[in-house]
């Protein structure tokens, strides 16, 4: 099966602008949902690819069929073995083995054997004689044990092989990792390009508007949103849902979406409280309860709930305590 996309075409154009400069180490940074990856990606995709134009790959070459059917010999993906599965790129034999056979679970972490399998790879010579890529994302996921294990060779490497680092909290990384890279501050679409986008990949005219809000403005985390799944019509209700104890209106949600989207509530309703603007809700849809210091106790409550909501003792009774901490701070005195 084909993984490939077409790209949003603000990443076509940094894509385009990227393949102009010289550099053999890349790191593209920026907040989620701008479209790292997929930069990171056509950008390896280029850097392989038989036939590249300066607006890319071809995607019609053997080589861009590899990277799509994820067998590209010349291409190492280092991620976390999480978001490898949920991305469609096969784990190592050794990796899979483990997790089928229960002796580990996924890392959520880029560990250090695969960094050290990477090192080898890039000392080996390209097997399609185009050089040879390594795609890191998200590279805030190296601890420090990986990311000195990619030092040596991310400022001197051998042959012919080039690095994109990918990330939404480049600020997180070594700063020796940060100094061996050329640096790519990941572009904003304007919303209007953003809502045009959203909906040439399905989404009406409304759906595209409300998801783009609960995104914040970011337009790959607003189609993923959609995809998830996720009802436009039901996050324009949910502030009102939570300010009465509805929590119906969260079925079929995980609680780290749940404490996501609460964060979200939050921060308008505090920007709302300062005058400023709202961010990912219609101010209309907000409701007026809450003093400032309810509001901020509650902030900082839901930040300390989202280290363990991925993995919750009791999931029912977190997201009930969830609500109710809601209601209390939003029904507090002015």
């Amino acid at each position: 099966m084909s993984n490939k996309k077409a790209s949003a075409p603000w990443i076509v154009a940094q894509c385009k602008s990227l393949l102009a400069q010289r550099g053999h180490a890349w790191l593209l940074a920026g907040p989620s949902g701008l479209g790292q990856y997929d930069l990171a990606l056509a950008l390896a995709r280029a850097w392989l690819c038989e036939q590249p134009s300066a607006q890319g790959a071809c995607g019609a070459c053997g080589s861009c069929h590899a990277i799509d059917v994820r067998t590209h010999a010349d291409l190492c993906v280092l991620m976390p073995e999480t978001v490898m599965i949920d991305l469609g790129w096969p784990l190592s034999e050794a990796a899979q083995a483990d997790i089928d056979d229960k002796k580990r679970k996924a890392s959520k972490e880029i560990r250090v054997e695969a960094m050290r399998d990477a090192v080898e790879f890039s000392q080996r010579t390209s097997a399609r004689g185009h050089g040879k890529a390594v795609l890191i994302y998200p590279a805030e996921r190296m601890n420090q044990v990986t990311a000195n294990a990619l030092l040596k060779t991310l400022e001197e490497p051998a042959g012919v092989v080039r690095f994109v680092l990918a990330s939404d909290a480049a600020y997180q990384l070594l700063p020796t990792i940060r100094s061996r890279c050329l640096a790519h501050t990941m572009v904003w679409p304007a919303a209007d390009f953003s809502l045009a986008w959203l909906q040439e990949q399905g989404l009406s005219e409304q759906q595209a508007k409300v998801t783009l809000l609960a995104a914040g403005g970011r337009a790959q985390d607003a189609l993923e949103f959609f995809l998830s799944g996720a009802d436009s019509q039901s996050w324009a209700m949910l502030p009102r849902a939570v300010a009465s104890g509805d929590l119906g209106i969260f079925k079929d949600w995980s609680p780290p979406q749940m404490v996501n989207a609460l964060q979200k509530l939050c921060h308008d309703l505090i920007a709302r409280k300062v005058g400023g603007d709202t961010r990912f809700f219609d101010a209309a849809e907000l409701p007026a309860g809450g003093s400032i210091s309810a509001l901020t106790g509650w902030a900082q409550a839901l930040a300390d709930c989202r280290r363990t909501a991925e993995h919750p003792f009791n999931a029912g009774l977190m997201m009930e305590a969830l609500v109710s901490q809601a209601q209390n701070a939003l029904n507090s005195a002015h």
